[in-house]
């Protein structure tokens, strides 16, 4: 299984050590295409991926989400790269699942808990030391369907 994660990068890395923590869970379950965005060495300036650049970095993303089967987002921090993403996903039918914890005082955009279907697009409320379980919940359902 080919799994796409989506977290803050240049929108703040200040849950980087959770993102560690959720890839680490999803390499139990297959292919982690986007490991590098729970790097705790990467900033919010983003990655250096070649002379490319930015265009470089939509274009691999995208393709790397063309190819997922299950994908994953942290929405705690609010990250305009992972909307766009999630956006791209609603359109090509990818199981999703988001991720959000109230603890940390935000709101979740409308946008985001709005598209919730309970099948193709889920969103979850969590603590953090729940994180592990909700993940198992999700790819337990993944395998039934």
């Amino acid at each position: 299984m080919k799994i796409y994660f989506c977290g803050s990068i240049r929108g703040g890395r200040d849950d980087a050590h959770l993102y560690r923590k959720i890839v680490d869970k999803l390499q139990s379950y297959g292919t982690v295409l986007t490991e590098h965005v729970s790097s705790t060495t990467l900033t919010d300036r983003g990655e250096d991926a070649s002379a490319a650049g930015d265009k470089f970095i939509h274009d691999r993303d995208m393709d790397w989400l063309q190819q997922s089967d299950a994908v994953v987002a942290e929405v705690t921090q609010p990250s305009l790269g992972v909307g766009y993403e999630l956006g791209q996903v609603v359109a090509m039918k990818k199981k999703t699942l988001c991720l959000f914890r109230p603890s940390s005082g935000r709101a979740l955009s409308a946008m985001i808990r709005g598209a919730d279907d309970g099948e193709w697009f889920v969103v979850r409320d969590y603590q953090e030391d729940e994180v592990e379980n909700v993940l198992e919940e999700f790819f337990n359902t993944l395998k039934r369907s």
